[in-house]
């Protein structure tokens, strides 16, 4: 039987309990295709799985292999499976897992053609961080043109795409970022960037925005303190903490979690291929560095998107 490396979990606990484990080549089942693996992107909220924080709304199997984003190459097609050749470039997000792996199966219906402007490696940072930047700023946020918008977290994987997307809207943007992100934020679209390790993000600012897109985990009392610098009226989309306003704050609130939805990803890939939407790398790393990764990005330590290479 034919082998191949994935970076499994037994069990939950800290980085350590990532093994790369010797396991059977997958095979597609109905409606699916097999993927060869270009890489996939790390995302932090992987992090919380593998730890176990996610347990009770996110049950998974062990041993699970890790990685939802995939980009690659098709080299099975399944019964049923429509839409795909053999040697297609694909990228999806895959909500059961499996991407770090040399190989995984995927379903043909969650799939869409990798864009062909850019590697297909770097493609492997736009399902899951895309998908939830389009969602927090168009269906959420509503941002539309004129308006003042202020990205808390820009300089994070799905930071980057929230503000090149607010912008793309018409937004002006406002974004915090520390000093390692500062640049790639300015060059992503940002037309202000408060730097949140110089100054408190509640005091930075001069008048009120529209819109607050909040990516970053913060205590209940700095959640309280970034009610204010939203207008009445106005609103606050959070993907991390769940921000209450008072009730006469006059500003909706709401905590997201992003859907897999193909048809907005096929949006984003026409946006790559554009040029309107561009995928910052920040490093690449080996499949058997993976539970490096999870260090740095819990230690603080990682910026933009991060790929693991099989």
């Amino acid at each position: 039987m034919t082998m191949m490396k994935s970076a499994r979990i037994h069990e939950f606990g800290d980085a350590s309990v990532i093994r790369y484990d010797d396991v059977p080549y997958p095979r597609p089942d109905f409606g699916e295709v097999l993927i060869r693996v270009a890489a996939n992107s790390f995302n932090p909220t992987e992090a919380a799985l593998r730890a176990g924080l996610l347990e009770a709304f996110l049950p998974v199997d062990l041993p699970y292999t890790l990685g939802w984003d995939v980009a690659g190459t098709v080299t099975e097609v399944g019964a049923g499976a429509e839409g795909f050749a053999v040697g297609d470039r694909v990228i999806g997000r895959l909500d059961g897992g499996g991407a770090a792996a040399e190989y995984v199966r995927a379903p043909a219906s969650m799939l869409t053609a990798a864009p062909k402007s850019i590697p297909l490696t770097h493609a492997a940072a736009l399902p899951v961080a895309g998908l939830t930047a389009w969602q927090a700023v168009f269906e959420h946020g509503k941002v539309a043109t004129g308006q003042r918008v202020l990205v808390n977290g820009a300089g994070g994987g799905v930071g980057g795409f929230v503000t090149q997307l607010a912008r793309y809207a018409g937004a002006e943007v406002i974004a915090t970022a520390g000093p390692r992100s500062t640049e790639a934020v300015l060059q992503q679209g940002a037309d202000h960037v408060i730097d949140y390790t110089a100054r408190p993000v509640s005091t930075a600012l001069d008048s009120p925005v529209d819109v607050l897109l909040n990516l970053v985990p913060v205590s209940s009392q700095d959640a309280v303190a970034l009610v204010p610098l939203v207008r009445q009226g106005g609103r606050i989309v959070s993907i991390t903490t769940l921000i209450e306003p008072p009730l006469d704050a006059g500003v909706s609130a709401m905590h997201m979690v992003a859907r897999n939805d193909i048809a907005d990803l096929r949006v984003l890939v026409e946006l790559v291929d554009a040029g309107t939407v561009s995928v910052d790398i920040s490093s690449s790393r080996p499949l058997s560095g993976l539970a490096d990764v999870h260090n740095l990005s819990q230690a603080g330590r990682t910026r933009g998107k991060v790929l693991i290479i099989p």
